[in-house]
């Protein structure tokens, strides 16, 4: 085999523990999009740190979670589901909203 194949495997092999480790303490958020609502409408993270948010779509239409604030904007299919990741965030409110239902889809996320 060859030195740097296996070294390379090495490498990934001991990298591993360390990712999975930096991935697990990412907080992660859910949020669901019903009847072209956001639940939680308002959620709370920890300011300054990179949060998962974990995003259901129950209805049969697709939404668009979209915030300026954020630089985030991502189709989500109908009866889907999505990841998205913020932060780190400083303290104070973001607001987002759904594209295609932008009078009923609303939220914000408060980092303190």
């Amino acid at each position: 085999m060859n030195k740097g194949f296996v070294s390379g495997i090495l490498l990934l092999l001991v990298s591993l523990p360390v990712a999975s480790s930096v991935f697990a303490a990412t907080p992660e958020i859910q949020i669901e999009i019903r009847d072209h609502l956001f639940y939680p409408s308002t959620i709370e993270v920890p300011a300054n740190q990179k949060i998962r948010l974990f995003i259901i779509n129950h209805d049969p239409t697709p939404e668009e979670f979209e915030s300026y604030e954020l630089n985030r904007e991502k189709v989500i299919p109908g009866n889907g589901k999505t990841v998205i990741f913020i932060g780190p965030l400083p303290p104070g409110e973001y607001p987002f909203f759904g594209e295609f239902f932008p009078k009923t889809a609303q939220g914000k996320v408060v980092a303190k």
